[in-house]
């Protein structure tokens, strides 16, 4: 067997169409995004590109702030602060990883709940143990994306999250919740990992470690989602799955690139126009 690769490039490109379709269904009415980032980092860099050309092909405004290194936690705030009071600013994004003494959970609770874009706001987190809430975390929002493209029926569906972060562990796993998946959470406290990822028919590996997951870890057949992306020995780019032993095993796998990382941007961009008052 051999598995099926989930074209996360294609995935998103489906996606930016409908994007385009809604933006354009709210006229002349403003649509801007704002990335906030303190200092320049090459890896943010690489994603505020990818994230401009993505908006511009929607048709969402984006603009770049790019705060001098030295800016401290209460100053970022402000900025912030004045974000949430520009009418014509739809969401707001910070990237990270920001400098040391700047608490990313303060920063994310400064940005106004309903411009929250990355869906990371308490609010939001709240909202999601209730119902999908407008603004899900993006990460998570893509990689059940992704499962759902597979076709498979998820009430009832054995699915293992490898990963407990805020980001995409704990808001994926409550999010497959909702369709009725039985999902069990493994992190670092997990004994025996390979006894829960091989009964998995769904696999959300999420933990930032190269490899973590091989083959033989895998149940034939299963849907594996790599959201690992990590710098392998040889410098380019590998996920948290081991892909030459699980490509033979698994019946859906998501490259790294290529996979979950596109489907990501177009959920970033779809909260934007949520949060403009587009439905979509």
């Amino acid at each position: 067997m051999t598995a099926q690769l989930l074209d996360g490039k294609q995935l998103a490109q489906d996606l930016r169409r409908q994007l385009r379709v809604a933006r354009q269904a709210l006229g002349s009415r403003p649509v801007r995004l704002v990335s906030v980032e303190v200092g320049q980092n090459p890896a943010a860099d690489v994603y505020v590109r990818n994230q401009l050309r993505a908006a511009g092909e929607v048709g969402i405004e984006m603009e770049v702030s790019n705060l001098p290194l030295g800016t401290d936690e209460a100053q970022l705030v402000r900025a912030i602060e004045v974000l949430n009071e520009r009418p014509e600013v739809a969401g707001v994004i910070v990237q990270r990883p920001l400098p040391p003494g700047i608490d990313p959970r303060v920063v994310q609770s400064a940005i106004a709940p309903h411009k929250d874009v990355e869906g990371m706001h308490p609010a939001n987190m709240g909202a999601i143990l209730y119902r999908e809430p407008l603004l899900p975390p993006c990460t998570a929002a893509a990689a059940q994306h992704l499962i759902v493209s597979t076709g498979i029926d998820l009430r009832g569906a054995e699915t293992v999250v490898v990963g407990h972060s805020e980001i995409v562990g704990k808001p994926i796993a409550v999010l497959l919740l909702h369709h009725l998946s039985t999902v069990t959470v493994c992190h670092v406290g997990t004994r025996r990992l390979i006894d829960h990822t091989r009964r998995a028919d769904i696999l959300v590996v999420a933990v930032g470690k190269a490899g973590l997951v091989h083959g033989d870890m895998v149940k034939p057949g299963a849907i594996v989602v790599d959201v690992g992306i990590n710098q392998g020995a040889d410098g380019r780019i590998v996920g948290d799955v081991h892909f030459a032993s699980t490509v033979e095993v698994a019946g859906f796998l998501t490259p790294v690139p290529g996979g979950v990382g596109p489907v990501t941007v177009a959920m970033l961009l779809r909260n934007t126009l949520r949060a403009a008052g587009a439905t979509v």
